[in-house]
C-alpha cells in the first residue's frame, strides 16, 4: 500500500500511537501534525515521528491521503468544518473518538459524507499524552470503522487494509450500533468503576480501613477509575441517550441481584455467578478490547530474604522486562502475594513458563 502524506489534528495518546505506527510501517510517508500542546509537537519532531509540526491548521495539510481527528470527542466534531479547504476526491477524513453519532451527524450536515469514515481504535492506557504513545498500542486491537452511506466502497476497503497494516483488527459497524456496543462494554464499565470507588470512599470508616484493605482484586477491577475525568465527562455527555438506556437496564439487573440476596435464593445466586464465569471464560484472549488489558500474574513466594530479587534476576537473565512488581498484602481471590506486571503477552507467557519451570506457583488473572 502506497501512502504519501497523513495529517493529524491532535497528537495525544491515540494520535501519537497511530503516527508512530505509520512511521514504523510507512517510513517514507510524510506526516504533518497540529496540536495546541507545543511540547508534544516538539517531542514528536525530535523523535522523528512527524515531519512537519504546525501551530495552526494551515496549508501544510493540503494533499493528505488521510486526515485523523485525534482530539477529545466534542472537539473532533468542531474541527470537521475546518477540514473543508483540504478536501479532494481521494481524501479519507476520519476520527478516533469512542462516540460516533455526533460527528456523523455533523459530517452529514456539512456535506462531508463521501470523505468521512468514523474510526475507533479500541485501545488505550490509563496514561495520556504523546509521551505515553507507542506504535504497538494498536497491535491486536479491534479498530472499528463506521463509514457513511455515501462513503465510496473503495475508500472503505482502503481504510480497512490500512488499519490491518498497522497490525490492528478492523471491523466495520454502522455508527449507531457502534455507540450502543461501546456504551455497554466500555462506557458503562468506566461508570461502574468510578461509582464503585466513590461508594467505598463514602462508606469507609474514619480510619480508612476499607481503603487500606482494598488492594489486590479491588484495585484490579477498578483500575479504569484512574482514567481521565475530562475525557470520560465528554464521552458520557456525547453518548447520553445510549448510556441512559444501558444504565436503566444495568440498574434493573442489580435490583434482581438484590432481590435474590435478600430472598436467600441460593440457586439464583449460584446461576448468576456460574453464567458470568462461563461467559467471561469464553471471551477470546488473543486481541485487545476497549479496556486495555494488564499482563499480570501472581506468584506465591516463601517468606524469606532475597526472594523478590531472585525472581527479578531469573526474568532479567532471560531478557524479560518487568513493567511493575509488588507485594499484595491482601490475598483475596488469589493465594499469590507477589504481583508481576509485564508490557505484553509474549513477556507474560514467557515469564509464566519460566517461573513454573523454577517450581514457583503461578496464579493467572
Amino acid at each position: 500500500m502506497k501512502l504519501n502524506k497523513i495529517g493529524f489534528i491532535g497528537l495525544g495518546l491515540i494520535g501519537g500511537s497511530i503516527a508512530r505506527a505509520v512511521r514504523q510501517y510507512y517510513p517514507d510517508c510524510e506526516t504533518v501534525a497540529f496540536d495546541k500542546n507545543r511540547e508534544a509537537l516538539a517531542l514528536a519532531t525530535q523523535e522523528a515521528v512527524i515531519d512537519v509540526a504546525c501551530t495552526s491548521i494551515d496549508d501544510n495539510f493540503q494533499g493528505c491521503d488521510y486526515i485523523f481527528l485525534c482530539t477529545p470527542v466534542a472537539m473532533n466534531t468542531a474541527y470537521l468544518k475546518q477540514m473543508t479547504p483540504f478536501l479532494h476526491k481521494d481524501l479519507i477524513l476520519t476520527d478516533v473518538g469512542s462516540v460516533k453519532t455526533p460527528i456523523h451527524e455533523e459530517a452529514a450536515r456539512l456535506g462531508l459524507e463521501e470523505y468521512f469514515i468514523g474510526g475507533h481504535p479500541m485501545t488505550g492506557s490509563e496514561k495520556s499524552g504523546f509521551s505515553s504513545s507507542r506504535p504497538l498500542l494498536l497491535e491486536n486491537a479491534y479498530y472499528l470503522l463506521t463509514p457513511t452511506e455515501k462513503t465510496p466502497r473503495e475508500k472503505v476497503k482502503a481504510y480497512k487494509e490500512f488499519a490491518a497494516s498497522l497490525r490492528a483488527l478492523p471491523i466495520i459497524l454502522e455508527y449507531k450500533e457502534h455507540d450502543y456496543v461501546t456504551g455497554t462494554i466500555s462506557h458503562l464499565p468506566h461508570i461502574i468503576a468510578a461509582s464503585l470507588v466513590n461508594f467505598v470512599r463514602n462508606k469507609d470508616t474514619k480510619d480508612e480501613l476499607m481503603k487500606n484493605l482494598a488492594a489486590g482484586g479491588f484495585k484490579d477491577i477498578t483500575r479504569i477509575a484512574s482514567s481521565s475525568p475530562a475525557m470520560w465527562q465528554q464521552i458520557c455527555l456525547q453518548n447520553e441517550e445510549n448510556l441512559t438506556s444501558i444504565l436503566d437496564d444495568y440498574i434493573h439487573s442489580l435490583q434482581k441481584a438484590r432481590e435474590m440476596v435478600s430472598g436467600r435464593e441460593g440457586q439464583g445466586i449460584y446461576e448468576m455467578f456460574e453464567q458470568s464465569r462461563n461467559y467471561r471464560n469464553s471471551m477470546p484472549d488473543g486481541s485487545a478490547g476497549p479496556i486495555r488489558r494488564t499482563f499480570a500474574l501472581y506468584c506465591d513466594i516463601p517468606d524469606e530474604a532475597g526472594v523478590i530479587a531472585t525472581i527479578a534476576t531469573i526474568l532479567a537473565s532471560n531478557g524479560i522486562s518487568i513493567k511493575n512488581i509488588g507485594i499484595i498484602h491482601n490475598r483475596e481471590f488469589e493465594e499469590g502475594v507477589l504481583r508481576i506486571e509485564f508490557y505484553d503477552q509474549t513477556s507474560y507467557d514467557s515469564a509464566s513458563a519460566l517461573l513454573l519451570k523454577h517450581r514457583y506457583i503461578i496464579y493467572e488473572q
